[in-house]
């Protein structure tokens, strides 16, 4: 069966009822995540069951705290990749609402868990909870597990080598900071974005550098600044580049940031192409230019030093050769 990438847990094939489902948040599908998505996938094999992920969409914290911006990491069809790369069958969105979040618990488990999905085993956190004011945990989850016919595993918390809880928030201040490679390092793969490729003013073509243009979310709270990257076309090809993401201050007063991605060695047309670009490593913060020589002078600079950097590059586990190399 191909993967599944479900909107609405009411609209669940079938042929996945039975299953073991990983259930949490996993922004970022990074190591910590990863820990819990292993163990599902290897109850689901142990059982000859599909294997899913069910996750809530929009975020919680967006549904709580609509006044306060969250820097997503991995929008769902980011995750959607992601899942389908380690092995699962399908990734479920549970509309996030405040209606929903009212409900209790057990209506959680009964409605959601046991009527829709018709699991046969559950994994999350350690700390997952659930069910209107969080009144259901670990040990609630386990009882009603019993009584409702599907096992329970919980997964602890998973360190780094230096003994740090891997979080979701570590990761966003991270790349806050331009920091990919670190960030890399708590997510097992390299930081990727996915948009279509828009037009844009075109000056970079004019200077001899034509971009490929990434309107990202605006929640992306990542660095202003110059990255050596690769972009992934929907072909599957990956092509070496040195990507912007900024407000252009050089050229424009105020406009909205883009992602401008200068493809090596490439001529073709991306126009309307849904494409994704990963992140390998920071070069040099967002600056304004006294006019297009010095501007174009450093651009040479920074092409170079991207091409050196994504010369030594190798994949950092084979979920980063899945999502980040040819």
């Amino acid at each position: 069966m191909s993967f599944v990438h479900s909107t609405d847990t009411a609209d669940l094939p079938v042929a996945l009822r039975g299953g073991v489902v990983a259930i949490g948040n996993f922004d970022g599908v990074h190591r910590g995540h990863q820990a819990v998505l292993e163990r599902a996938l290897g109850q689901a094999r142990q059982k000859s069951v599909p294997a899913m992920v069910l996750c809530f969409e929009p975020h919680p914290r967006a549904v709580f705290q609509p006044d306060t911006p969250l820097f997503i990491i991995t929008p769902p069809s980011m995750k959607a990749r992601l899942v389908q790369a380690l092995g699962f069958d399908a990734l479920v969105q549970q509309p996030f609402t405040r209606e929903f979040a009212g409900h209790s618990a057990e209506e959680f488990v009964t409605a959601i868990l046991e009527q829709r999905l018709g699991i046969s085993h559950a994994v999350t956190g350690f700390d997952f909870h659930f069910g209107k004011n969080r009144q259901g945990g670990p040990a609630f989850l386990m009882e009603a597990g019993a009584r409702h016919g599907f096992g329970v595993t919980l997964v602890d918390a998973f360190r780094d080598e230096g003994a740090e809880i891997v979080s979701s928030s570590r990761i966003r201040t991270l790349l806050e900071e331009g920091d990919v490679a670190q960030a890399a390092g708590l997510l097992g793969y390299r930081y990727t974005v996915e948009a279509e490729i828009v037009k844009g003013r075109q000056l970079g073509r004019e200077l001899g550098y034509p971009t490929a243009n990434m309107a990202l979310p605006a929640n992306t709270a990542l660095r202003h600044g110059i990255y050596a990257v690769k972009l992934r076309r929907a072909d599957g090809s990956v092509h070496n580049g040195v990507a912007s993401f900024g407000r252009r201050p050089t050229v424009e007063d105020d406009g909205a940031p883009l992602l401008e991605t200068f493809v090596f060695d490439f001529s073709g047309d991306l126009y309307g192409e849904v494409c994704q670009v990963s992140l390998f490593g920071f070069l040099r913060g967002e600056e304004k230019f006294d006019g297009l020589e010095p501007l174009i002078a450093q651009m040479k600079r920074d092409e170079q030093e991207a091409r050196a950097l994504l010369a030594a590059v190798s994949p950092l586990t084979p979920l980063d050769r899945e999502i980040a190399f040819a």
